[in-house]
């Protein structure tokens, strides 16, 4: 079972990144020489051409004034192609703007999606390296010598605020699809304003490090007195049509302001309103007035009929009297002549009653036959037992497989790629016992502590057939050959040797900001680590104030293993598992730290060991029942004749037939190839033993009932006619109800209740054959006078007499038909009652919409479980939530198709598209639970395919792809400064503007590029490159026919801490989805790694209700069918919706959640209560007299049976499971079971009957010698 909260961490799809633009672009080209007299004027340049290079290859610009220059014709379009706005003269050579242009394209492809924030962020650097009228904005402020020139050191670049204003508002909101994050992030230190930015761009970078070889001093305004002005070319809005930006990049576009609206989910907000500071819901008022409404029309009712009814009572007497005569009457009754009582029977009664009078009295003949044959039939049954098999993946037992959420699975598992194995460390600060808060992780020696525990993982080895498993096997490797590995260590490279070099804890909280824009920053795998996936228990973006830190080892996971590489990662998981227990705990506790850790496997291998953890448990609950079945199927104990009166073999030979009826269930199933759960092993010989002791006690005390002075045939025969249609009329109802439980959706409790109606079924069948042969049996037994266990020890026959006797009552019938019956009898007793119980059914009805669906993951692990500290450990620091997959079905991506627009973000795409849909729902994420916009493949497909992308989509002159130039072939991996002359210098962009239809690329062109984007390796030149990113994003089978039949858009879920959180954001989700294919005509669904098991309560409701309905209609058919009483059926109906009820309502109030175990255990409680309803019933259906009269003679022939043979039975058996080790056991067959056993008892034995006296069912009608007799009966006791 379980419900996995443990792909609660999405890895970050990675990109490699050398060098983030932002800093780096300012390096680039500033040239010219200033004169002596700084010269500041039209057409004239602060700076001119390049006078020398740094260490790192860093080009400086020199420090001369000198008029702007004509370029040539292919240079000025060279420049057009990149700055439309610097015409005529310049200030940059040739050599200044090809290096301008190679460092712009690191920014172009983060900025090329919204086209205004592009253009704006070129002009910057345009101006500033290139315009002919540099001087005036430009001032060269500092000089130094290098190699014997003279080169700029620092500059100050005058820009109004006007222009850096619309600048920032242009491109704050882009974003990056790859990390699902803001571009600004990257080329803008993640600045809250153009200032900022600005002050990001203008540091000078050490030596090595990505950024301006020079400072930069940015400033709005000119000097005084001077001829400066600062730049001021006109800055896009984002929302300018020319240049449009999406709606995702530019929300604020009033293209975006009123696009077609998608309609408005359903509200399912529940009724309710306040009384003064009291919230009260409608239902819980209208179930206060119904009852307040029944409980007055009750009262008056029963007033009414009371006097009624003493009324009719005089007069009957009277008339009596004076018509047949006082004589008369008196002598017939002083003579005692009575007419016999014959009872008109239904056609079914009477067959029923036929043919137990036939049947008990040929089993009393031939209990040999009947024992043998009726455990042969069993034991055949069994021998299905040799294909027994235990189901206990988590997904097989919980999830059905027509469900939608295994369908989506599996779809995605075969066409995209399975979601990983994870493998999770967290360790977590101790809150201070005087403040109750906890310190801060982040220190030096908690890093320290980290390195040591990474340094004995990577020592892990698992073993595999004889082979050595080490993580790096199995791990899961975006880019490269380091593994993925989501820690704080990664901001250290994962190399201990870099603590101190590169500074410490200072480094990582410097990297808790800068993560996506400092080099320095970057994973091992060459990818920006999120500080909220590695952290825990910090609030907002406090890192630094962490608790606790979260290691995730994401690990490959392989659908249809046939290369066993999963069998090698569960090997290694068991080490892992094995290494945090042994060693990493000692370890972080010592350091007054917790740990707390988990592996893929770690959920089935719990459940495995749980099948043992309750086995001592469940033998004692066995072992008591068992004990009790014994003492209370024996005669009142006399220690003279005990060891003969008792009934300790009968006990056990009816503990070994209900063992048998479990076998034969699991034998028959088995065969036909269902798997058994662990469930089943352990809770169903419990439940068939604790339905079969009913039918053991009262079958027992109904032959003890018979009078001694007839034959042991006839005293069979008569016990049956008397018990043997309640016995009937019960299991079939128990038959019945369990099988409803089939059409439970969850297989485990599908399967469960299968095999539970089948075990009840067969109990039957045996109770009715070798149990009534046992009993034959063991009374020739008691007869004899044989010990009983020692059956062939006789001993003397003097006390027979008492042995034998069974009429005498029993302290239970004498307190039944003492105490019990009268006292509900009285009148007020019977008013309170019926109010009472009342009450408790309408309060519960008014409770039960306040019961919780779900079933919490740590209920179905055993209390001593490592994982039950681990998912405490998810809820309480865990910031961040599942990842959540849109996929798209069959995208027709060709020209003719509106596809493209209709799922894009970027410039162009329509304003109602799917990932534009998904940006506004993520602005709303207490209802949506989308946390952030999506990852697109799309887009940034489409932004590598643009021309204006020039670093990425490349090709040789044979048309063959041609990667960045910071890549290999074209700059070789050992080389620090790569070559702009290499064997690359000749390759063009895939497109220009010409070739593409709307800067759409054509059918054929889309399905060319797809494969090249998809394989391209991210960079510095080209961060958009798909390779790792979307490497499994995008399902290529069969694309070339212009329909790509499977893809996804990734983003995160919201935290989800609690079980509504996972069902309303799987709510939410598809609400979403279905909502966007219907406006879009696009088959899209959503998919996340914990859907398949919480499908299921999306509709629990429903199913739950549907199944009882069908279970109480049964059970009324067959009550019908078998006592031909439609009042009676209604009766019995009644009071188990009113148990079924108090049961919800208890649920609610112990916090119990409404699941398939759950809606199983509602489903079974309906047939155990029919237990408590059917033979006190049929015992008042069949009895005579008035209501009261019935309803006394009822509890005293059957209500010391279901006392002790049903409530006490199921009382002794349930207490026990209050010290399983289990939580599930405790939660929902202790607690649930407990409940059940008191309201059915306080249902059938005190509710019940008042009914009955009240309204019960009229008697079967008599012959007229006993109409005679009662007119006897009547004028005699008036008389009296």
């Amino acid at each position: 079972m379980a419900i996995p909260r443990k792909h609660l961490l999405l890895l970050l799809q990675v990109i490699s990144f050398s060098v983030l633009v932002s800093a780096e672009l300012i390096s680039v080209l500033n040239t010219n020489s200033a004169p002596s007299n700084n010269r500041h004027s039209n057409d004239y340049c602060a700076m001119y051409d390049i006078c020398g290079q740094r260490g790192d290859g860093k080009v400086l610009n020199c420090p001369y004034g000198s008029p702007s220059v004509k370029p040539g014709d292919l240079f000025s379009a060279k420049i057009q192609s990149l700055c439309p706005t610097i015409t005529g003269n310049v200030c940059c050579t040739e050599k200044q703007f090809d290096t301008l242009r190679s460092q712009v394209q690191q920014a172009v492809p983060f900025l090329v999606g919204c086209p205004a924030c592009l253009r704006n962020f070129l002009n910057l650097f345009c101006e500033l390296s290139c315009s002919p009228n540099q001087s005036l904005f430009i001032n060269v402020t500092s000089i130094a010598e290098v190699s014997g020139n003279l080169t700029v050191d620092a500059i100050d670049y005058h820009v109004t605020d006007a222009f850096g204003e619309g600048l920032y508002e242009s491109c704050k909101e882009v974003k990056f699809g790859t990390m699902n994050t803001r571009a600004i992030n990257f080329v803008g230190g993640g600045a809250q304003n153009f200032k900022e930015w600005f002050a990001f761009i203008g540091q000078k970078a050490p030596p090595g490090f990505p950024g301006s070889p020079y400072a930069i001093n940015f400033k709005s305004t000119s000097p005084e007195l001077s001829a400066m002005a600062p730049m001021n070319v006109s800055a896009y809005s984002c929302g300018d049509e020319s240049l449009g930006c999406s709606c995702g990049d530019c929300p604020s576009s009033p293209a975006c302001s009123s696009p077609e609206p998608l309609p408005p989910p359903q509200e399912q907000d529940s009724c309710s309103f306040r009384i003064g500071p009291l919230k009260v819901r409608c239902i819980e008022l209208s179930m206060a007035l119904l009852y307040i409404v029944l409980v007055s029309c009750f009262f008056g009712w029963a007033a009414f009929t009371r006097t009624r009814d003493r009324t009719q009572h005089d007069e009957s007497l009277v008339h009596l009297l004076e018509g047949d005569g006082l004589n008369s009457e008196l002598k017939k009754s002083t003579l005692g002549v009575k007419g016999k009582r014959h009872a008109h029977l239904s056609p079914v009664q009477r067959y029923m009653a036929t043919f137990y009078k036939t049947y008990g009295s040929w089993i009393a003949r031939n209990p040999s036959l009947v024992l043998f044959t009726s455990v042969v039939v069993v034991l055949a049954l069994s021998v299905g037992l040799l294909h027994f098999k235990v189901e206990t993946r988590p997904e097989k037992l919980w999830v059905g497989p027509a469900s939608k959420a295994a369908e989506e699975k599996k779809f995605f598992d075969s066409h995209l790629s399975p979601f990983y194995r994870i493998e999770q460390l967290i360790l977590a600060t101790v809150p201070d016992p005087k403040t109750g808060r906890a310190p801060s992780i982040v220190t030096e020696e908690n890093i320290l502590l980290l390195f040591d525990i990474q340094e004995k993982v990577d020592q892990i080895r698992g073993n595999y057939s004889g082979a050595e498993v080490p993580l790096t096997d199995i791990c899961l490797k975006p880019l490269g050959e380091d593994c993925a590995t989501q820690s704080i260590l990664q901001y250290f490279k994962m190399d201990v040797g870099n603590y101190d070099e590169y500074g410490g804890t200072e480094h990582a909280e410097y990297c808790f900001q800068h993560y996506t824009s400092s080099e320095l920053c970057l994973s091992a795998f060459q990818a920006p680590v999120d500080p909220s996936a590695v952290l825990g228990g910090f609030s907002g973006s406090n890192y630094s104030e962490a608790t606790a830190f979260v290691v995730t080892y994401p690990v490959n996971n392989i659908v249809g293993d046939s290369s066993n590489a999963n069998a090698r990662a569960i090997a290694w998981e068991k080490s892992f598992i094995q290494l945090a227990k042994e060693e990493l705990l000692s370890m972080v506790q010592s350091n007054n730290l917790t740990l707390s850790f988990s592996s893929e496997s770690s959920i089935e291998e719990e459940l495995k060991r749980e099948s043992t953890a309750d086995v001592i448990t469940i033998a004692v609950s066995y072992l008591v029942m068992f004990v009790y079945i014994s003492v209370t199927l024996g005669d009142a104990p006399q220690f003279y004749t005990f060891f003969i009166s008792s009934k300790v073999l009968l006990g056990l030979s009816g503990v070994v037939l209900v063992l048998l009826s479990v076998l034969g269930s699991v034998g028959f199933f088995s065969a036909l190839g269902v798997k058994s759960t662990l469930i089943i092993m352990e809770v169903i010989p419990f439940l068939v033993l604790a339905v079969g002791v009913d039918n053991m006690c009262i079958l027992v005390r109904a032959v003890k009932r018979q009078p001694r002075d007839i034959s042991l045939e006839d005293r069979i025969s008569y016990a049956l006619v008397e018990v043997g249609p309640s016995i009937t009329l019960a299991s079939l109802s128990e038959v019945l109800a369990f099988a409803v439980g089939a059409f439970v959706p969850m297989p485990a409790c599908r399967i469960f209740s299968m095999f539970a109606a089948l075990a009840i079924l067969l109990d039957f069948f045996l109770q009715i054959t070798a149990f009534v042969a046992l009993i034959v049996f063991d009374c020739k037994r008691a007869a004899d006078n044989r010990i009983d266990c020692f059956p062939c020890v006789k001993v003397s026959s003097s006390s027979q007499e008492s042995i034998e006797g069974g009429s005498e009552p029993g302290f239970l019938e004498r307190y039944m038909k003492e105490v019990h019956a009268p006292v509900l009898g009285v009148w007020v007793v019977k008013m309170v009652v019926v109010a009472v119980f009342l009450a408790f059914a309408l309060a519960s009805i008014a409770l039960s919409p306040r019961l919780e669906t779900g079933l919490e993951q740590k209920i179905v692990l055993p209390r001593d479980s490592y994982l039950q500290d681990y998912f405490d450990s998810l809820a309480e620091y865990l910031r961040v939530g599942p990842p959540l997959y849109f996929v798209v079905k069959d995208y027709n991506y060709s020209l003719e198709s509106r596809h493209t627009n209709l799922l894009c973000s970027i410039s162009q795409c329509n304003s109602n598209s799917l990932l534009n849909e998904i940006s506004r729902a993520s602005q709303t994420p207490e209802t949506s639970y989308i946390a952030k916009p999506a990852a697109s493949w799309l887009d940034d497909f489409l932004v590598w395919l643009s021309p204006e992308a020039f670093g990425c989509c490349r090709k040789f002159t044979n048309g063959s792809y041609c990667p960045p130039d910071d890549q290999p072939p074209c700059c070789a991996a050992d080389e620090d400064i790569c070559s702009l002359d290499g064997i690359c210098s000749d390759c063009t962009t895939c497109f220009r503007h010409s070739d593409l239809v709307r800067d759409r690329p054509s059918t054929a062109q889309f399905r060319e590029k797809l494969p090249w984007f998809l394989n391209a390796l991210p960079s510095a030149d080209c961060a958009k490159g798909g390779h790792g990113a979307y490497t499994n994003s995008v399902d290529l089978k069969g694309y070339e026919t212009g329909v790509i039949h499977a893809s996804e858009f990734r983003t995160y879920h919201t935290p989800l801490n609690t079980q509504g959180d996972y069902v309303n954001s799987l709510r939410a989700a598809r609400e979403f989805s279905s909502r966007v294919s219907n406006l879009l005509k696009i088959e899209i669904f959503p998919y996340s790694v914990f859907y398949i098991f919480f499908e299921q309560y999306l509709n629990i409701w429903t199913v739950a209700l549907t199944n009882l309905a069908i279970a109480i209609g049964a059970i009324f058919v067959v009550c019908l069918l078998i006592t031909s009483s439609a009042w009676s059926s209604a009766i019995i109906v009644l009071v188990l919706v009113m148990i079924l009820a108090d049961l919800m309502g208890v649920m609610v109030v112990l916090g119990i959640q409404l699941n398939a175990v759950s809606v199983v255990n509602l489903i079974m409680s309906i047939g155990i209560a029919v237990e408590f309803c059917v033979h006190i019933s049929h015992a008042f259906l069949m009895s005579n007299g008035n209501r009261e009269q019935r309803a006394r003679e009822a509890l005293g022939t059957m209500g010391a049976s279901v006392f002790s043979g049903i409530t006490l039975t199921k009382l002794v058996g349930v207490m026990v499971l209050c010290f399983a080790r289990s939580e599930i056991f405790v939660v929902y067959y202790f607690q649930m079971y407990l409940a059940l056993v008191i309201i059915g008892f306080l249902h059938g034995l005190v509710f019940l009957p008042v009914i009955l006296s009240l309204v019960g069912p009229p008697q079967i009608h008599l012959d007229t010698e006993e109409e005679e007799q009662r007119r006897e009966e009547a004028s005699s006791s008036l008389l009296n």
